[in-house]
């Protein structure tokens, strides 16, 4: 247990534990760069994806959090599945909108 403003709140903690994250989070940062968004990878090697917000497809950087995997051919599905992803999700929220 732990103090938190005041409060006591049980805090776990274990390596062991798995907890259910999304492999893709999206995320801007729309004070501090307003013409990209970010798709970041949780799982190893983490990276976050920076593109335009116009088109994800182009001028593409990869930012690592881990190391570099320096698998080409990895790297490339990477990128795959997080345009993929960032399809689904706007075509989802643009459904979304319509409604």
């Amino acid at each position: 247990m732990q103090q938190v403003y005041g409060k006591t709140v049980h805090l776990l903690y274990n390596q062991n534990l798995k907890i259910m994250l999304p492999k893709f989070l999206l995320a801007d940062n729309a004070q501090e760069a307003p013409d990209s968004i970010f798709v970041v990878h949780t799982e190893n090697p983490r990276c976050i994806i920076e593109s335009d917000v116009e088109d994800f497809y182009e001028n593409q950087v990869i930012h690592w959090i881990d190391d570099d995997p320096q698998n080409e051919e990895f790297i490339a599905q990477l990128l795959e599945e997080a345009e993929l992803f960032i399809d689904e999700e706007l075509d989802y929220e643009f459904d979304e909108d319509e409604d």
